[in-house]
C-alpha cells in the first residue's frame, strides 16, 4: 500500500471523473493516465524486489507489512485498483498471459415448455401417480416414432451485441423482462430451458466448446445466497481459492499456492469490507451468523474467487445498503478495466453512482430487446420516441418505466397510439434506430477479427491451461486434478462435520442413548435356550437401528444439491468428488460412533466375550451401516424431494427388514419373494453376525423349551433331560440338553457358519463399494431438478373470484390517465388533523439491547432515541450489520432472547396487552402459507386481525384495493410458494396492510428485491397511508434520492447500533444535507444523499469524512437536544389528556370461535393442496401393508403362521415413527407462519382437524390391505374383530399424528423433532411385552416402562381379537417328537403334562416318536404375554386416552413454548 494515500486519492479522483455530466462516458485511457505516477512508483517496487522479474509479489507485500507494522496495514484503506494494477503489471512482466474474453451474441432466442396454467390438489396428485408408468411406457414407444414438437413458449426473443473485454453492460428490466434468462444463458447456463437458439461465441469459441472445456471461465452469480452454514467466511473462500489457484505456470515464480491464496483472499475480504467477519459463521435461517448484507458479499467474494473472465451478475446488490453497493459496482469496474473481465450486471435499484460506472445499458422488455447501446445515449434515444423527460429521476429508473404499462408517461401531446408502447413495438422502433445499425456494425468488426486475428483466444487457451496442476489434462474444465478436489473437499467436509457441534452431539448422543436402551433392554442373557431368540433379536435390533440412522442422509443430500449444483457450474470440481469426499470425511466420525454403541451392544446383553468375537461383530455392523449410507444417498441423489424420496423409501425399508432372514427365515419365504434377501445388503451383514455368535456358543435346554416337564402339582418328570423327553429349540438332539450354535443356525435359520468370510464378508464389502459407484453414477449424469420457479401454479377460480378478477381486470384496463392525474396532484396533509385526533405517538428512549454471546454478552444497540408521529413515514438507515432489523425487532416487541433496557412508550404510556394487535410488521424472510392463493392470504390477514365488528364484505373490498394497489391482479389466483421473489415481497406488505394497523406500521427492508418502478410505488403508497394518518416506521436500503425525500424523518445508525442523527430529511433533503455539510461532510449536488451519507460515516470500503466520530458528534449537537426535549414534550402533552375509560382489551380481534373456523377452512384448504405431502402419507400406508401382506399371504393355523399373524400386526406399531418424520416439519413451518395473528390454542386444535380426515382414510387402507390379504378374522371374534382391529388401526393413526405434533410443538426447530423420533420409536417398540416377551423383561422394564407405552395396549387389543379361539395345528415339522419310557403311550406318559400346560399331543395312543404342538389354541400364545381377551375393549380406550393426552399437551406446549427465537 501507498503510505502517502496518493491510491486513495487518485481513486476518489478517478471515482469522481466517473460520476460527472452523462455526456462523458466513461474513458478507461483517461482514467489510467491518472495512474502513470502510481505505476511507476510500483514497477520501481517491483524492480527492487525482483530486479531478474522472477521475485514474489507475496514476499513484497510481507515486507511491507513487516516494515509498517501490522495495525498500521489493517487501519489503511485498501485501495483494489493499486493492488489489481500491481500484481497485473508483475503477471505480465513474468509471461503470465492475459485471459481476455469478448462475448458476442447473435439472433439469440430462448424457449421454455409451454401454458404456464399450472393447477394443484391431491386429485391431480393421485391420477399423476398412475399414469406415470403409463407415460414412461409412452415415452420408450415414442422415442422410435417420428417426434412430435412440445408446446414450447418464448421468453427471450431475438437479440443480438457485442461486449468487448474492458467493457461492462447493465441489464434492465422489469420483472418478468428476462434478464435473469438473458444472464443465465449468456453464462451458457442452458439446462432449465426447452431451447436456446442463437449463436454466442466467447473471444470466438462457441458456446459448445466453452462448456465442455472452460465452463468456470464463464459464470453467473444468482440472486440467492447458497453457502454451508457451518463454514466460518474465510473458510468458504479458502475453499473456493483451493480448488482454483493456478498451477506453477499461471501464478508469479517464487509464490507458493498458500501465499497466492492468502493474498486474493485477503484481497477479498478488504475489497468487500468483510475482514471482519472472516472468522464469522456464514449462517442461514437456523445457524446464526453474519447479517444478510455480509451474506450476500460472502456470495460476490466466492465468485470472484472463480477468476473467470466473463461475469454475469444477476441483482447482486439486493440486502446491500446504499453505500456498499456503490462499492461493488466499483470493485466490477475496475477488476473490469485492469483485467480485461466482460461483465454482465442486472441491478433491480441502481442509482445514477452506478449507472454512470457502465459501458452499455440492454434494457428488455417481456423478453424483447428494445435497446442496447451506450448509457449516454439511452435517455434521449427513448425521449426521441415520445416519452416525457423525467429529469429528476435516476436513469436506470426512467429507462426501465418506460416498459411499465403502468408507469410510463409520454410527452405533452403523445400517447401509446402515436408512440411504440408495446413490447413489439419499442423492439421494432430499436431495430430500425441507427443506435441498433452501430450495435450490428461493431459486433460484424468484432467477428472478423476475432475470425482473423485469434491473438485474444489463443491467450486465453494459453492462460486457462498454464493455470491448470500439474498432471491435469488438457481437456478438462477444472483447474485442479481429480484427487486433489477430493482432497480438498475431504477436508471441507471434516470441518464441517466439526464445526457442525448440534449434529455433532445429537448423533453421538442419540447413538450412546440407543445403544443403551437396546443393551439395557436384553441386559445379561443367559447361555441357555430361553437366550437363543434372543440373542438374534438383539443382533438384529442394534444392526438395524444403527443402520436406519443412515435414513437421515436422503434429506442431507437434497439440502446440500444446490450448493454441490452452484459449484460444479463455478468448475470447482466435479460432481463425483463430492461423493468420495463426502464418503472419506464422513468416515472418522461413523467409524467412531458405531463403535461405540456396538461396545455397548454387545457388552451389555453379554455376547460371546471375545477380542475376536466383538471386532467380527463391529465389523459387519459398520460395513451393514456403510452400505446402507451409500443405499439412502442415492436415493437422497435420485429424488427431486422429500416427499418423493419417502415414497421410494417405502419400497425398500420394509422389504429389507422382513427379507433379512430373521423375521421369516429363507425356507419359509414365497418361492416369488425370497430373490430380495439375496439383494438385500443387510442379510449378509445379519448372517455373519449371528455365525459370529452362535459359532462361539454352546446352549443349555432347560425350563420351558423342554417337554414334558414339571410344572406345579406334576412331579413324575426327570429334572433333568433325559431319553424320553425332547428340547424344543432348534438343533436340539434327543436326549442331549447342550445345543451347539452351529446347529441352531442351520436349523432354525439356515445360516452356515462357514459363510462368514467366504460369502458374508466379500458380499457385504462388495454392496459398499457399489454404493458409492451408484451415488457417482447419479451424481455425474442424473441431475433431478424441482420443478422451475418461472411458471406460475394457480388454483381453481370460483364464482366469487371470477368476478372479482373480472372487476380487477376492468379497473386495471381503466387507470391510464386517471393514475397519471392523481400523480401530479401532490399529497396534501393539512386536512388529516381529524384523521390524527385519536391516533397515537410512538416514543423510545435510551433504548439498548446485548445478546449473549459465547464469551458473555454482545451490546447490538446502545442508548437509541426516537419518535414516530401518527401521519409521518420515518425511515430506519444505517450500513450492512449495524442493527436496523434488531432496532425494529426490539421496537416492535419480536425479540425474545437478550436483555433490552430503555423505555418504549406509546402515548407516553408503557405497552398493553394489545400492542401487538395494534401494529402490523412486514418482515424481511417472507414466511406464508405456501399452498394460499395471494387473495387468500390477504383476505385471511383481513379476516382475523381487523376489528370483529367489521363485515366481511367489507373486509374483503379494501383486501381487493390492496391486491389493486400493489399491482398483484393478474397473479390473484397464484399459490404463493410459486411466486417469484419480487411478488412474494409485495403479497407480505400486503399481508400486513390487510391488517389495517391502528397504532404503527411496521416495514423491514420493503424495497429489497424489488425493482426500482415497484420499490417507487410502494412507497409512495406508504407515502399517501402516511398522509391518511398511519404512522410508520421502514428499514430501506439503496433508496434513490426521489424515494429518499418521500420519507419526513430519518434514523441513521452505524455499527454497534450507535446513532449517528435523528430528525427531518426536508424538500430535496436539505436538512440533512446541511446537518452533515455543517460537520464537513458535504454532498456534492449530483449525488443520492442517501448513499453519500453512508459513505461519510464510513459504511463503505473508504474511510468515513472527518477526525471525530459521528455518533458523538451527534451527541453534541443541538438536533440531539430538540429530539430529546421533542420526546419528553411528546409525553408531557400525552399524559395530560385523560386515559379514555378501561376497555376490555383483548390480544386478538376476533373471537376464539371465529379464530378456529377460519384457520381450520384454510388447514383444510392447505392440505388439499399439498398433494406431495398427503399423497406421500396414503402411499406410504398402502405400500408399507401391501408390502408385508405379500410376505404372509392367506396365514393358516400351524405354529409359524400363529407367529406371523404376530409379525404382521405389530408393524402397526412402525406406523406412528413413520407419520411423525412426514408430519413435523410441516407442524413446524405453520407454527413459523402463524404468529401473533391468532391464538396459539387455535392454531393447535386446527391443525389437529386438518389432519383427522386424511388419517382416518389412510388407517381404512392400511387396515383393508392388512386383513383381507392376510386372511384375518378365523379366530372366535370373526368378522366383527377384523371391525374392533379398524378402529385400533384409526387409533393407532390418530396416535401418530398426535405424538409427532407433541413432539414438534415442544422442538424449536425441525432438525431438533426429528432427533425425537428414533428414541421414541425404538423405545416404544422394544418395551411393549412382544419384541422381548413379557415373561423375559427385565422386572425393572416391566414394572413401570411397559405398562407406560402405548403400543403395549395396541398389541394386546389386536392380538387377543385375532388369536381368541383360533384353532392351531402344527405342520409336521412343527412338532417336538419325544420316545415315551417302554410299555406306555405318548398320552399316559405327557397327558398330565399337556392337561396342565398348553397345547396337544397329536398321536397320544403310539407308543414312539410322540408328537407334541406346543399351542392347540391361539389363547395360549398371548395369555403368558400378560394379554387378556376380556380387558380389549379397556386396552382400546387407554390408547385413546394416550391420543388424548398428546392433545392436551401440544395445546399446552403451543401456547407456552414460542420458539421464534430472534
Amino acid at each position: 500500500m501507498d503510505p502517502s494515500g496518493t491510491g486513495v486519492d487518485t481513486l476518489n479522483g478517478e471515482q469522481s471523473l466517473r460520476r460527472r455530466s452523462h455526456a462523458s462516458h466513461v474513458d478507461i485511457a483517461q482514467a489510467e493516465t491518472t495512474f502513470n505516477e502510481l505505476s511507476r512508483q510500483l514497477s520501481r517496487r517491483s524492480q527492487t524486489a525482483y530486479p531478474s522479474g522472477s521475485g514474489s509479489i507475496a514476499s513484497t507485500a510481507r515486507g511491507q507489512d513487516l516494515e509498517k507494522g501490522k495495525e498500521l496495514d489493517e487501519d489503511e484503506p485498501f485501495d483494489l485498483r493499486e493492488y489489481l494494477t500491481s500484481s497485473n503489471d508483475a503477471n505480465q512482466a513474468a509471461g503470465i498471459k492475459h485471459k481476455h474474453v469478448g462475448v458476442t451474441w447473435e439472433d439469440l432466442e430462448v424457449k421454455v415448455m409451454g401454458g404456464a396454467d399450472h393447477k394443484v390438489s391431491l386429485a391431480h396428485a393421485v391420477i399423476n401417480f398412475f399414469m406415470t408408468p403409463l407415460m414412461w411406457i409412452w415415452g420408450v414407444i415414442s422415442s422410435f416414432l417420428p417426434s412430435k414438437q412440445f408446446t414450447t413458449r418464448t421468453i427471450l426473443h431475438k437479440s443480438s451485441g457485442v461486449l468487448k473485454p474492458g467493457e461492462m453492460c447493465l441489464v434492465l428490466g422489469c420483472p418478468g423482462a428476462g434478464c435473469s434468462t438473458f444472464l443465465k444463458t449468456i453464462a451458457n447456463q442452458r439446462d432449465d430451458y426447452a431451447s436456446v437458439t442463437g449463436d454466442v461465441r466467447y473471444a470466438g469459441i462457441n458456446a459448445e466448446e466453452m462448456a465442455k472445456f472452460y465452463k468456470g471461465e464463464v459464470v453467473y452469480n444468482q440472486e440467492d445466497d447458497i453457502h454451508i452454514s457451518t463454514l466460518t467466511v474465510a473458510q468458504t473462500l479458502s475453499f473456493a481459492l483451493s480448488t482454483k489457484t493456478p498451477g506453477p505456470n499461471g501464478r508469479l515464480p517464487n509464490v507458493s499456492r498458500k501465499e497466492f491464496d492468502e493474498l486474493v483472499q485477503d484481497s477479498l475480504l478488504k475489497m468487500l469490507n468483510i475482514s471482519h467477519t472472516s472468522q464469522t459463521l456464514v449462517g442461514d435461517e437456523f445457524v446464526r451468523g453474519v447479517s444478510g448484507g455480509e451474506r450476500k458479499r460472502v456470495s460476490i467474494a466466492e465468485m470472484m474467487a472463480t477468476r473467470a473472465r466473463v461475469q454475469c451478475w444477476d441483482n447482486s446488490t439486493r440486502g446491500l445498503d446504499a453505500s456498499t453497493a456503490l462499492d461493488f459496482a466499483r470493485s466490477l469496474r475496475i477488476m473490469t478495466d485492469i483485467l480485461g473481465q466482460t461483465t454482465f450486471v442486472s441491478l433491480y435499484q441502481a442509482g445514477e453512482g452506478i449507472y454512470d460506472l457502465f459501458d452499455k445499458v440492454l434494457i428488455l422488455d417481456k423478453g424483447r430487446q428494445v435497446y442496447y447501446g451506450p448509457p449516454t445515449e439511452a435517455r434521449a434515444y427513448f425521449e426521441t420516441l415520445g416519452y416525457k423527460p423525467l429529469p429528476r429521476q435516476s436513469t436506470a429508473d426512467y429507462l426501465t418505466g418506460c416498459t411499465d404499462p403502468n408507469e410510463r408517461q409520454f410527452a405533452p401531446g403523445r400517447s401509446a397510439h402515436d408512440c411504440p408502447s408495446s413490447p413489439e413495438g419499442l423492439e421494432n422502433a430499436f431495430l430500425v434506430s441507427p443506435t441498433y445499425s452501430d450495435v450490428q456494425d461493431s459486433l460484424d468488426k468484432f467477428k472478423v477479427r476475432m475470425q482473423t486475428e485469434k491473438e485474444d483466444q489463443e491467450a486465453f487457451r494459453a492462460a486457462v491451461l498454464a493455470d491448470k496442476k500439474r498432471g491435469v489434462s488438457k481437456k478438462s474444465p477444472y483447474t485442479l486434478g481429480f484427487t486433489g478436489q477430493v482432497r480438498a473437499l475431504t477436508i471441507r467436509q471434516f470441518k464441517v462435520r466439526l464445526q457442525d457441534k448440534f449434529q455433532l452431539y445429537t448423533s453421538f448422543g442419540i447413538a450412546i442413548t440407543l445403544s443403551l436402551i437396546i443393551g439395557g433392554a436384553f441386559f445379561n442373557l443367559p447361555l441357555t435356550a430361553a437366550g437363543g431368540f434372543t440373542r438374534g433379536s438383539v443382533i438384529f435390533a442394534g444392526m438395524l437401528t444403527i443402520c436406519l440412522d443412515a435414513f437421515g442422509e436422503m434429506p442431507m443430500q437434497m439440502l446440500g444439491r444446490p450448493i454441490v449444483n452452484k459449484q460444479t457450474i463455478y468448475g470447482f470440481y466435479r460432481p463425483s468428488a463430492v461423493v468420495i469426499g463426502n464418503a472419506l470425511a464422513d468416515l472418522p466420525f461413523s467409524a467412531t460412533r458405531v463403535l461405540i454403541f456396538d461396545i455397548i451392544v454387545y457388552f451389555l446383553p453379554h455376547l460371546a466375550r471375545s477380542a475376536g468375537g466383538f471386532w467380527t461383530f463391529h465389523l459387519f455392523v459398520y460395513l451393514a451401516y456403510l452400505a446402507m449410507q451409500g443405499f439412502f444417498r442415492t436415493f437422497g441423489l435420485l429424488c427431486v424431494n422429500f416427499d418423493s424420496a419417502f415414497r421410494l423409501a417405502t419400497f425398500f425399508v420394509p422389504n429389507i427388514i422382513q427379507y433379512c432372514g430373521y423375521m421369516i427365515p429363507t425356507f419359509n419365504m414365497k418361492r416369488w419373494l425370497f430373490w430380495i434377501f439375496y439383494i438385500n445388503p443387510l442379510s449378509y451383514a445379519w448372517a455373519g453376525a449371528m455365525e459370529n455368535e452362535f459359532m462361539r456358543i454352546t446352549l443349555t435346554c432347560d425350563g420351558d423349551y423342554v417337554v414334558p416337564r414339571n410344572v406345579p402339582g406334576i412331579t413324575k418328570y426327570p429334572d433333568t433331560l433325559s431319553d424320553n423327553q425332547a428340547c424344543t429349540l432348534f438343533g436340539a438332539t434327543s436326549g442331549s440338553d447342550q445345543i451347539p450354535g452351529k446347529d441352531y443356525l442351520s436349523v432354525g435359520y439356515a445360516l452356515d457358519t462357514a459363510d462368514i468370510w467366504r460369502r458374508n464378508l466379500l458380499v457385504i464389502i462388495a454392496f459398499v463399494i457399489f454404493f458409492q459407484v451408484t451415488q457417482i453414477v447419479v451424481i455425474e449424469y442424473f441431475r433431478p431438478k424441482p420443478p422451475g420457479s418461472s411458471v406460475y401454479i394457480y388454483a381453481k377460480e370460483d364464482a366469487d373470484a371470477k368476478k372479482r378478477n373480472t372487476v380487477l381486470r376492468e379497473k386495471k384496463a381503466q387507470r391510464g390517465e386517471k393514475e397519471k392525474a392523481i400523480e401530479e396532484e401532490k399529497p396534501s396533509s393539512k386536512d388529516n388533523t381529524a384523521l390524527l385526533a385519536h391516533r397515537k405517538t410512538f416514543t423510545w428512549e435510551n433504548l439498548n439491547y446485548h445478546v449473549p454471546v459465547a464469551d458473555g454478552t454482545k451490546r447490538l444497540l446502545h442508548d437509541v432515541c426516537g419518535y414516530v408521529k401518527p401521519g409521518t413515514l420515518t425511515a430506519l438507515m444505517g450500513a450492512s450489520g449495524a442493527g436496523k432489523t434488531t432496532c425494529l425487532d426490539v421496537l416492535a416487541q419480536r425479540k425474545n432472547i437478550g436483555v433490552v433496557s430503555g423505555d418504549i412508550l406509546v402515548d407516553g404510556r408503557p405497552l398493553g396487552s394489545d400492542f401487538a394487535r395494534g401494529t402490523a410488521y412486514a418482515e424481511q424472510m417472507d414466511v406464508h402459507e405456501g399452498t394460499a392463493t395471494v387473495r387468500e392470504a390477504m383476505r385471511f390477514s383481513a379476516y382475523l386481525r381487523q376489528p370483529a365488528e367489521i363485515p366481511i364484505e367489507e373486509k374483503n373490498l379494501y383486501v381487493e384495493e390492496m391486491i389493486e394497489l400493489l399491482e398483484l391482479q393478474d397473479l390473484s389466483e397464484a399459490l404463493v410458494f410459486s411466486l417469484s421473489v419480487e411478488a412474494r415481497k409485495r403479497l407480505t406488505i400486503g399481508v400486513e396492510l390487510a391488517s389495517k394497523p391502528a397504532l404503527l406500521l411496521f416495514l423491514d427492508e420493503p424495497t429489497s428485491g424489488l425493482d426500482a418502478q415497484s420499490a417507487w410505488n410502494l412507497v409512495r403508497f406508504l407515502r399517501k397511508l402516511a398522509d391518511q394518518g398511519q404512522a410508520i416506521l421502514c428499514t430501506i436500503h439503496q433508496p434513490s434520492s426521489l424515494l429518499f425525500e418521500s420519507f419526513d424523518r430519518l434514523l441513521l445508525l452505524e455499527s454497534g447500533g450507535e446513532t449517528v442523527y435523528f430528525g427531518d430529511i426536508g424538500k430535496d433533503s436539505h436538512i440533512i444535507r446541511e446537518y452533515f455539510a455543517r460537520h464537513g461532510a458535504q454532498c456534492p449536488p449530483n449525488m443520492n444523499p442517501a448513499e453519500y451519507m453512508l459513505e461519510a460515516i464510513g459504511a463503505g470500503i473508504a474511510p468515513r469524512i472527518g477526525s471525530r466520530d459521528w455518533k458523538d458528534i451527534w451527541l453534541d449537537s443541538p438536533e440531539y437536544e430538540r429530539t430529546r426535549a421533542d420526546i419528553n414534550a411528546i409525553k408531557a402533552h400525552a399524559l395530560s389528556i385523560p386515559v379514555p375509560p378501561e376497555e376490555v382489551t383483548s390480544t386478538y380481534a376476533t373471537s376464539f370461535l371465529y379464530q378456529l373456523e377460519t384457520v381450520v377452512k384454510r388447514n383444510n384448504i392447505a392440505l388439499w393442496r399439498s398433494p406431495d405431502y398427503v399423497f406421500s402419507r396414503l402411499f406410504v400406508h398402502a405400500f408399507f401393508s401391501l408390502f408385508i401382506s405379500l410376505s404372509f399371504l392367506q396365514l393358516g393355523n400351524s405354529v409359524r403362521d400363529l407367529q406371523y399373524r404376530v409379525f404382521g400386526i405389530f408393524w402397526l406399531v412402525v406406523l406412528p415413527a413413520i407419520i411423525m418424520t412426514q408430519l413435523e416439519p410441516l407442524f413446524i413451518f405453520n407454527r413459523k407462519s402463524s404468529s401473533r395473528i391468532y391464538s396459539p390454542y387455535v392454531f393447535a386444535i386446527a391443525q389437529l382437524i386438518g389432519e383427522i380426515p386424511y388419517s382416518i382414510l389412510c388407517a381404512v387402507v392400511y387396515w383393508v390391505l392388512m386383513v383381507y390379504p392376510m386372511g384375518f378374522g378365523k379366530g372366535s371374534a370373526g368378522l366383527n374383530g377384523t371391525g374392533f382391529q379398524l378402529m385400533i388401526t384409526i387409533f393407532m393413526e390418530l396416535f401418530g399424528v398426535t405424538i409427532g405434533q407433541l413432539v414438534a410443538s415442544i422442538s424449536p426447530s425441525v432438525q431438533i423433532a426429528v432427533l425425537f423420533n428414533p428414541f421414541i420409536g425404538v423405545v416404544l417398540a422394544i418395551f411393549c411385552g412382544v419384541t422381548i416377551p413379557y415373561p423375559t423383561l427385565i422386572p425393572f422394564w416391566r414394572d413401570w416402562l411397559y405398562q407406560l407405552v402405548p403400543y403395549t395396549r395396541t398389541l394386546a387389543a389386536m392380538l387377543s381379537t385375532e388369536l381368541h379361539g383360533l384353532a392351531i395345528r402344527c405342520a409336521s415339522d412343527e412338532f417336538a417328537i419325544f420316545n415315551p419310557p417302554s410299555n406306555q403311550t405318548c398320552g399316559a406318559w405327557a397327558g398330565a403334562f399337556v392337561s396342565a400346560t398348553s397345547g396337544y399331543l397329536d398321536n397320544p395312543n403310539d407308543t414312539e416318536l410322540c408328537r407334541y404342538c406346543q399351542y392347540k389354541v391361539g389363547d395360549e400364545f398371548f395369555v403368558p404375554l400378560n394379554i387378556s381377551f376380556d380387558n380389549r375393549w379397556r386396552d382400546a380406550f387407554i390408547l385413546f386416552s394416550f391420543f388424548v393426552f398428546n392433545i392436551i399437551v401440544t395445546i399446552i406446549a403451543s401456547r407456552f413454548l414460542r420458539y421464534a427465537k430472534r
